[in-house]
């Protein structure tokens, strides 16, 4: 066994469908598009808005922003996989990327529990809404979340680094991620299995169950109000809403198929990967511009005065 520094790790595209590796490079780069021009206009509009200088709309600027990262993280290099059959990876590089999609990957779950918190103080203390969510209590909330991802990802790579393992080293997935690169290990991997597990519970697992209980509390709270107030009240998270089971559902998929569907279609736990990592940067935007009122408006005003602008500079 040769020790993890020396190592070059293979990534694969999706087993068994490398004759249409160049066609599906087409839509990883459409969707990187997307999710880039989506992410960055929805940043854009927020910081020149004045009016969405707001809680809520902070959230889904730094939203955004770790969708940008996200994807940046893994498209690239999928499209190099794809299109230029460039499958190798240094060891190094590769607990690099491990560390990213990991540590990104729980602050979109942080960010989307602060925006859970957000719209149950708008909907269930309304008057208290403005001297709660602070703009210090924001960045003490943003700093708790990074400091959070950071402590608990960290470890990841660490304890991959440790591991011997073999001098031909295949990844099934498009990218590294820790669940597939610690069963390749040439010793007993029992550490990563445990702290792999208590990582993803102590994250995703308590951020879900805080938003799960935000909602209960929403509930609670619409159903003694009026009918239009109670749909008004419920529209105000249906974006929110959205954006948890983009990312919720592949996520629990992935966790299935990974500790109990081994003897399930190999190319399944690539499937939910794939989508837990690239669906959510690229949904997230279109689902904040069609959902969100403000947003909406925002985009539309900017984008009829970027067309007059040019129509403009074209009669010169």
């Amino acid at each position: 066994a040769s020790r993890c520094n020396h190592l070059v790790f293979t990534l694969s595209g999706i087993p068994g469908l490398e004759y249409l590796n160049f066609w599906i490079g087409y839509p990883v780069i459409a969707m990187y598009i997307v999710s880039v021009l989506g992410n960055c206009s929805i940043m854009y509009t927020v910081k020149m808005e004045q009016d969405l200088h707001e809680p809520m709309y902070i959230f889904l600027f730094m939203l955004s922003a770790v969708d940008v990262l996200i994807a940046t993280t893994t498209m690239p290099k999928m499209l190099g996989i794809f299109w230029f059959n460039s499958r190798e990876i240094t060891f190094n590089m590769c607990l690099v990327q491990m560390f990213f999609i990991h540590f990104l990957s729980a602050l979109e779950s942080g960010i989307l529990v602060t925006m859970a918190i957000d719209r149950y103080v708008a909907i269930c203390h309304p008057l208290r809404y403005t001297s709660i969510l602070t703009s210090k209590t924001i960045t003490k909330a943003v700093l708790g979340i990074a400091v959070r991802g950071a402590a608990v990802m960290m470890p990841l790579p660490l304890i991959i680094k440790r591991l011997p393992f073999p001098i031909s080293n295949l990844l099934t997935h498009s990218f590294c991620v820790h669940q597939e690169a610690m069963k390749l290990a040439c010793a007993d991997y029992t550490v990563n299995i445990v702290y792999g597990l208590f990582a993803i519970l102590l994250v995703m697992g308590i951020d879900s169950l805080f938003i799960s209980l935000s909602y209960v509390l929403i509930i609670k709270t619409v159903v003694g109000l009026a009918e239009e107030a109670s749909v008004k009240a419920f529209s105000t998270c249906a974006a929110h809403i959205c954006a948890v089971l983009v990312y919720y559902i592949p996520l629990i998929g992935l966790s299935v198929v990974h500790r109990f569907g081994m003897n399930s279609n190999h190319n399944l736990h690539i499937v939910f990967a794939d989508v837990y990592l690239l669906v959510p940067p690229v949904i997230n935007p279109i689902i904040y511009s069609i959902k969100t009122k403000q947003i909406r408006n925002r985009l539309i005003r900017l984008f009829r005065q970027k067309v007059k602008g040019t129509k403009l500079f074209g009669d010169f």
